[in-house]
């Protein structure tokens, strides 16, 4: 028996794309986008020589631009996740890449597979929008664990600032100017709005909107109340580093616990699908003598049907609420 070397082949393609994507959009914008980086992407651009007002500018596009592209079709899967990996690509742009992506998938598969045109032309297709969501969805998953991790410190960078006589404007700038990617591009915006006169709790709560995050929700919130009612702030947003330094080390936890079930539900989810594109490519006659039965189809239904709550299933005993 000759075991195919085009699922191999499959998947090297499609972790091209996915290095290509990453290329790409490191060629365009260079280092300094990255979430590697030492120094913020705000700070980077000033010291270039770019105007204040010109990166807001810019860094506020960027922030917005995707979700105004919602309506585009097939955009609207990408728009929320490259909303929150703050993807500097225009939707222009990230189709473009989705269609180039998809030619080069195109021509892998033409040069080193057998598969027919409309099948080589429906995986390419699908690798090239699969791969760039995949990344997209890899960069958001990345940038907001690290916002999470980076908040409380920058939240107690705020309280010691505060205590030593520094408004809280001057303390958010502050966090701006020490802090990294990506809570430090994100604050320094907040910071140059609040220079130009906007509110800093409303900044503060677009932007806990905008990144989908309770405990940026509650540095908001705080700010507001004390904004209108008055107070220490600083013994406010005190309590609030710790509650969220404790919220964190309580979802590490919780990650940490569910590890081993999340891992078993994948597995227990992707290994009826492999099983069944292995036996198909393995033994293409596997299921010859019972596909003309009557109970092929039904059988094939109710297998389906159990995969699809087993996926359920899996996925709500591991989701703990916090």
């Amino acid at each position: 028996m000759v075991i195919s070397a085009e699922p191999l082949i499959y998947g090297l393609i499609f972790v091209a794309v996915l290095v290509l994507v990453e290329g790409i959009y490191l060629t365009v914008f260079g280092k300094s986008i990255s979430l590697n980086s030492r120094v913020n992407r705000r700070l980077d651009m000033l010291e270039k020589g770019k105007g204040r007002e010109q990166v807001l500018e810019q860094l506020r596009k960027e922030m917005g631009q995707h979700m105004k592209s919602q309506k585009i079709p097939l955009y609207s899967l990408l728009a929320k996740k490259a909303q929150l990996a703050n993807i500097a690509f225009t939707p222009v742009q990230m189709m473009v890449v989705m269609v180039v992506l998809g030619g080069i998938a195109y021509v892998g598969l033409t040069l080193q597979t057998s598969a027919s045109t409309p099948i080589r032309i429906a995986v390419a297709v699908a690798m090239g929008i699969g791969g760039v969501y995949v990344w997209v969805n890899g960069k958001a998953k990345k940038r907001l664990a690290l916002m999470e991790e980076q908040l409380p410190d920058a939240v107690e960078l705020m309280v010691r600032s505060l205590r030593v006589g520094h408004p809280f404007g001057a303390a958010v700038n502050i966090v701006a100017k020490e802090v990294p990617d990506p809570l430090g591009t994100e604050m320094g915006v907040i910071a140059d709005e609040a220079a130009y006169g906007r509110n800093v709790g409303d900044a503060l709560k677009s932007m806990a909107e905008r990144m989908d995050m309770q405990d940026l929700r509650f540095l908001a919130v705080a700010v507001t109340i004390q904004q209108t009612s008055g107070g220490n702030l600083a013994e406010i947003l005190d309590g609030l580093a710790k509650v969220i330094r404790s919220r964190f080390k309580l979802f590490r936890r919780v990650k940490a616990i569910t590890a081993e079930a999340k891992w078993s539900g994948m597995f227990l989810s992707v290994f009826p699908l492999g099983a069944l594109v292995m036996i198909n490519l393995l033994s293409p006659d596997y299921y010859d003598a019972v596909k003309e039965t009557a109970y092929f189809i039904p059988a094939c239904l109710v297998v389906a049907a159990f995969l699809v709550v087993n996926i359920i299933v899996m996925k709500a005993l591991v989701n703990i609420k916090v």
